[in-house]
């Protein structure tokens, strides 16, 4: 039995699922890593919680039914419960999509756990002990309910130093684990009607970001005839919707050369398969490059719509006075250089980054810019990324579209 300490159990009775050491009475330190109860200091059940004092969150609450041990049986039916959520993507065919997420981490009541459908593929992401432990019961239930053609399990990297987890990779087909004896071959997913290809197991995170579909369809009102710079572009998302919806322009920057090819190959898909203009491949100039340095060199009134989606600019709350510094110099940049009355659909994927944080570095851009700023649209993670509100954390994804308006 684990014991939080006086005035530490407010937020934890309200179901939110992180523990950090601090808040645990030292007398009531388990010696081993597993499933505890976790009560108030006069004893009073909060919630079932797991652990591991090799995690940077020692203790995570599962369930907050005494009667509701997180046993294998529990873990089984609450992945199921998850996936079964997200029923609409799989009855969906009107839509054209066919990559989505299953299972988002502790919004879904699953710490550390990121699943994606890829057509027939399922690719799983730990970023925590507790869900490295229970990996083969996460995925027998994925397998017994949607009997995938493979699925990809992998480490998070950016989590393993501090969770004391190795870089690990694991294929699974019908429920067994499998070494590939030759490279994945190239699998083609759609998206709103738009296609990608990718290769299973390959590219940032999962491979393709899912939460964005919604800001990509948000996108084509603004760029019809529009010169569009697309920073950070990734493989393409927002540049194939910019080319569909009929930009006059796109260039398309990415720090990675990888990605960059999968851009251009990602254009010619879509125009080799009627779902892009004719003319689409020669709209494009895709360069690899940092969009900082970018946006430094960029002539003044060249574009009337950009498109800012930097990586993670604040790891951890450590990093956060950084990363504001660094999303301001981004936004000031782009609020300079853009056409008067121009649009600028600005991203922060950090999740220690609140969203009225970012608004507050989006109007210190604008005062230094000398602009005024009109938010237009605000927009957030798609609907398979749920928020539970509570777990604020679970809402990582913050994003405007803004018009720019000179003096």
């Amino acid at each position: 039995m684990i014991r939080i300490k006086d005035g530490k159990e407010k937020n934890l009775l309200k179901h939110h699922p992180w523990v950090f050491s601090g808040a645990i009475e030292e007398s009531s330190v388990p010696q081993v890593a597993g499933v505890h109860k976790v009560v108030t200091v006069d004893g009073r059940f909060i919630a079932w919680g797991y652990y591991d004092r090799e995690s940077h969150i020692q203790l995570r609450l599962l369930s907050w039914e005494e009667k509701a041990c997180p046993d294998e049986a529990w873990w089984s039916d609450t992945v199921r419960s998850s996936v079964l959520r997200r029923r609409s993507f799989f009855e969906d065919k009107q839509s054209g999509t066919t990559a989505f997420r299953i299972i988002h981490g502790e919004a879904d009541m699953l710490p550390g756990i990121a699943a994606d459908v890829y057509g027939k593929i399922v690719r799983i992401i730990i970023s925590a002990r507790v869900a490295w432990v229970m990996r083969s019961v996460v995925i027998d239930a994925i397998e017994s309910l949607l009997h995938p053609q493979m699925i990809i399990l992998n480490t998070d990297s950016s989590f393993c130093a501090i969770e004391h987890l190795h870089e690990v990779t694991e294929y699974y087909r019908e429920g067994q684990k499998f070494t590939p004896t030759e490279k994945l071959e190239e699998i083609r997913i759609r998206e709103s009607g738009l296609y990608y290809g990718l290769v299973p197991g390959s590219g940032q995170k999962s491979g393709f970001y899912c939460d964005q579909r919604e800001n990509r369809i948000a996108l084509e009102k603004y760029v019809r005839g529009a010169t569009v710079l697309d920073g950070c572009s990734y493989t393409g998302g927002f540049t194939l919707h910019a080319l569909r919806a009929g930009a006059s322009s796109v260039r398309a920057v990415d720090s990675s050369s990888d990605a960059i090819h999968r851009l251009l190959s990602n254009v010619n898909l879509n125009v080799e398969l009627g779902t892009l203009p004719p003319d689409s491949r020669e709209k494009v100039e895709a360069q690899k490059g940092d969009i900082f340095e970018i946006l430094r060199t960029i002539p003044q009134d060249k574009y009337d719509v950009m498109i800012l989606d930097p990586p993670k600019l604040a790891q951890t709350i450590k990093s956060l006075d950084n990363a504001k510094k660094a999303y301001k110099d981004l936004n000031r940049m782009a609020m300079e250089k853009i056409k008067d009355g121009g649009i600028i659909l600005t991203c922060s994927c950090s999740g220690a980054l609140s969203r009225e944080d970012f608004r507050t570095v989006l109007a210190w851009s604008a005062k230094d810019a000398n602009v005024e700023v009109q938010i237009l649209e605000t927009l957030g993670q798609a609907q398979d990324h749920p928020i539970r509100l509570s777990f604020p954390e679970s809402e990582y994804l913050k994003a405007y579209v803004l018009r720019v308006i000179k003096p």
